[in-house]
């Protein structure tokens, strides 16, 4: 079996551009949103039109309690955003790589 014998200079290079611990935090912390169903199927449908709770659950077949909570979740994350319009507060995809991550995901499995 052969082995790879980094350099001194080698692993330098790799050690500068290796993400910090705190970048691989953020990175797990993003990545456990494409880990559940329930925030997967409402970034689908955002990546569709923006909607209210009441539509994601009427939409979704999934009770407004969860929704909300799931939502909460994604707007810390800065993956979904909300707008007011009067008593209904409206929730859009800010991300919209996001749906270009899970075309990726689909595409190629």
């Amino acid at each position: 079996m052969e082995y790879l014998i980094l350099s001194q200079k080698s692993k330098a290079k790799i050690l500068k551009y290796l993400p910090t611990n705190k970048d691989i935090e953020k990175l797990a912390l993003y990545f456990q949103n494409f880990c559940d169903a329930t925030r997967l199927k409402i970034m689908s449908a955002l990546a569709m039109c923006d909607m209210c709770v009441s539509d994601l659950s009427t939409l979704l077949g999934i009770n407004q309690t969860t929704i909300s909570h799931q939502l909460k979740y994604l707007k810390t994350q800065g993956i979904v955003s909300s707008t007011r319009d009067g008593k209904i507060i409206v929730y859009s995809l800010n991300e919209k790589k996001v749906n270009d991550i899970m075309y990726l995901a689909v595409s190629n499995s």
